[in-house]
C-alpha cells in the first residue's frame, strides 16, 4: 500500500513538473515565432509617430521601428489600430503582443505590464493657438484655462495636477487639437516631439507652448510573465541601435537621435 501511494505521489509530481515545463515554454516569444508575426498595437492617427499617408498606408517613426523589430525577431509585423483610450486594455486582452506608440513607462503601468528598454526620451510640452497672446509658461498660468489631453494618457494624469485648470479628455490627439484650433479649449498637452510636425506638416493654427514637466522615457509594453520575449525585444532594439538603423529612422522623422536627451542650446 505504501509503495503504491509512493508511486502515485511520484507520478503526480512528475505530471506537475511536466505541466510546469509546458507553462514555462508558453512564452510570448514562442507564440510569436510559431505564428510568424509580431502583432503591434498603435493609434494610426498620431503623426509623425504613426499615421496613414495619402495612399492609406501606415507610416511614421513608430511604424518603421516596429517593422525593424519584427525583422530582427525573424517574423512579419501585423498592425492593429485603435484609439489611445483603449489601447492598453487591448494589450491586456491579448489583441496584440506589444504597443509601439510612445507609451511612457510609468510605475503605475509597470504594475500591469512589462516594458522593453526605453527607446525614446522626450518631455511634455504645451500646445497653444498661433494667435495666443497670454503668457503661459507654467502650471500657475493654467488656472481657469481648459486643457485638452488624451484619455488614459500620462499627460491626462499630469494635467489633473495643475491647480485650477479644467481638464478635458479626448480619445486622441486629433480631436483635442481640432478643439484647440477652434477655440473650444485654451491649451493642449502632448509630447514635445509632436510639435515640429504640427508646425511643418499641418494647417492647424497651433504652435509650441512652454515645456512643462520632466523628461520621460517611452518604451514598449507587453504582458507580464514572458522573460524570453523581454530578452528578445531588448536585443532587437539594441541591434537596431548598434547597426545604425535606429538613428537613420530617427533622423528621418526628427532630425536627431530621439533615444538620447536633446542637447541644450
Amino acid at each position: 500500500m505504501k509503495q503504491a501511494l509512493s508511486l502515485l505521489l511520484r507520478t503526480a509530481a512528475l505530471g506537475l513538473a511536466l505541466a510546469g515545463g509546458v507553462a514555462h515554454a508558453a512564452d510570448l516569444l514562442d507564440e510569436v515565432k510559431q505564428r510568424g508575426t509580431l502583432r503591434i498595437g498603435l493609434e494610426g492617427t498620431y503623426p509623425p509617430f504613426n499615421y496613414r499617408d495619402e495612399q492609406g498606408k501606415l507610416t511614421g517613426f513608430d511604424v518603421e521601428i516596429a517593422e525593424g523589430l519584427a525583422a530582427r525577431l525573424g517574423v512579419k509585423p501585423e498592425f492593429t489600430t485603435t484609439e489611445w483610450s483603449g489601447i492598453l486594455a487591448g494589450l491586456s486582452a491579448g489583441k496584440y503582443d506589444v504597443i509601439v506608440n510612445q507609451v511612457a513607462a510609468t510605475d503605475k503601468r509597470r504594475e500591469t505590464f512589462d516594458f522593453s528598454a526605453p527607446y525614446v526620451v522626450s518631455s511634455p510640452q504645451l500646445i497653444v493657438r498661433t494667435s495666443e497672446t497670454r503668457k503661459i509658461t507654467g502650471p500657475a498660468d493654467l488656472k481657469g484655462l481648459k486643457i485638452g489631453v488624451g484619455q488614459g494618457s500620462n499627460y491626462a494624469e499630469q494635467a489633473r495636477g495643475f491647480a485650477g485648470a479644467e481638464v478635458k479628455v479626448y480619445p486622441g490627439a486629433p480631436e483635442y487639437l481640432q478643439d484647440l484650433a477652434t477655440g473650444r479649449i485654451d491649451v493642449a498637452l502632448n509630447d514635445s516631439l509632436l510639435i515640429p510636425y504640427l508646425a511643418q506638416k499641418t494647417k492647424l493654427p497651433v504652435k509650441a507652448g512652454a515645456p512643462i514637466g520632466k523628461v520621460e522615457s517611452n518604451a514598449i509594453p507587453f504582458r507580464k510573465g514572458n522573460p524570453k520575449f523581454a530578452q528578445a525585444i531588448d536585443k532587437a532594439l539594441a541591434d537596431l541601435k548598434a547597426d545604425g538603423t535606429f538613428a537613420k529612422i530617427s533622423n528621418k522623422w526628427f532630425g536627431r537621435d530621439v533615444s538620447k536627451p536633446p542637447v541644450a542650446q
